[in-house]
């Protein structure tokens, strides 16, 4: 439905082919015969050809190794911890070369890719920071998008992560008293906490996806696995109270649809334009539209679709099932919750996003088909 330019990946390399694809076209468009000996042409000719092609050749070096070469030489030690400003109004590039500069990211495009792949850009928070040396990627740009002034005695679960992420972040917050296997163990078995939470009795597969809400947690002494979700229901369950599900129940959703429409429209929309994008979903709903969302086939299959993935069976499959799919494909936040409660009053069917350059993307949406697919080749 939306052919996307982006990812959801958390290693794209498509930026380097590009690069590559450039510099060969590029290259295979210089003339050698200007180098092929003329008895005709004095050898000045032949240095000055020479001297171009060397200079073609350079050039060519550079575009390759555009985006991939800057590796980052002063990487602050595993384990030690950089103190960081990010100030006010910091562009998602210039928190890169920050970010660059003080050892914490290996490469700033990569940084740059990620923010974008997630849709970031206007969440991540200026503030002081603390980072530890070797802290991955995803942790990092989770970290900005938590925001600074984090207690040691807390750790932060983003929009956004599934079960799993949701089960390494625990883990790694109560460093071993809780291991990830024992979390998604209980996180897989939903009604052991139907009694005291009873929204969780129509889950999916006996699985907590997506109640497990995202916030900043305290780390408790003791707590065991089912502690620690019983501590993120009960954040769920306070955050929704909040929600009006009327409009969601006039089109004949349950809350457990609308929070599985909900954690779609986490997966792709931007910060900023999610009652847009819900409303492109709830129109597919309203006249039986195939809602084709590559988010949902990508959380089954645990990685970015390919064309043949989107032909293949599967409850997730949004491109052959109509409809919701069964269950959430992430936790998603309350704004994605309140976009799948009131969502903006549109006749889009489409819409599409792509890269904009400079750490975002950019959206366009579209009533018919056909402007859907200008907007593409625009």
């Amino acid at each position: 439905m939306f052919n996307r330019k982006v990812t959801y990946s958390s290693k794209p390399n498509h930026a380097a082919r590009a690069a590559h694809a450039r510099g060969e076209r590029e290259f295979s468009k210089y003339d050698t015969t200007l180098i092929r000996p003329q008895r005709a042409k004095k050898p000045l000719y032949i240095g000055i050809a020479v001297a171009v092609v060397a200079i073609l050749l350079v050039i060519f070096g550079l575009v390759n190794c555009m985006g991939s070469c800057d590796k980052n030489p002063n990487m602050a030690p595993d384990g030690q911890e950089v103190r960081i400003e990010i100030p006010e109004g910091s562009t998602t590039p210039a928190i890169a070369s920050i970010l660059y500069d003080a050892g914490i990211i290996e490469n700033q495009k990569a940084f740059s890719d990620e923010v974008s792949r997630r849709g970031a850009a206007s969440s991540l928070k200026s503030g002081i920071y603390v980072f530890v040396g070797g802290e991955p990627l995803n942790e990092v740009v989770d970290h900005l998008i938590a925001g600074p002034g984090q207690s040691e005695n807390t750790f932060v679960i983003p929009e956004g992560y599934t079960l799993e992420r949701t089960a390494q972040a625990v883990a790694a917050a109560y460093a071993g008293t809780i291991t990830e296997e024992q979390f998604l163990a209980a996180a897989h078995d939903a009604s052991r906490f139907q009694d005291r939470f009873s929204f969780v009795k129509d889950a999916y597969d006996n699985s907590l996806e997506g109640f497990l809400f995202p916030k900043t947690y305290e780390i408790v002494l003791g707590y065991s696995a089912d502690d620690v979700i019983a501590q993120m229901l009960t954040q769920y369950e306070q955050e929704v109270r909040s929600l009006n599900y009327s409009y969601p129940h006039e089109q004949g959703l349950s809350d457990y649809q609308t929070l599985i429409l909900a954690s779609i429209i986490e997966r792709e929309a931007a910060s900023d334009n999610k009652v847009l994008v819900a409303s492109v979903f709830y129109n597919r709903l309203d006249i039986d539209m195939a809602l084709q969302s590559d988010a949902t086939t990508a959380y089954a299959i645990g990685g970015d679709p390919t064309p043949d993935d989107l032909k293949k069976e599967g409850p997730f499959n949004t491109y052959l099932n109509k409809g919701l799919p069964p269950g959430p494909i992430c936790s998603p936040g309350i704004a994605s919750l309140e976009a799948a409660c009131n969502p903006e009053n549109t006749e889009y069917y489409y819409f599409y996003f792509k890269d904009n350059g400079q750490g975002g993307l950019d959206y366009y949406f579209s009533q018919t088909y056909e402007e859907h697919q200008a907007a593409i080749a625009g």
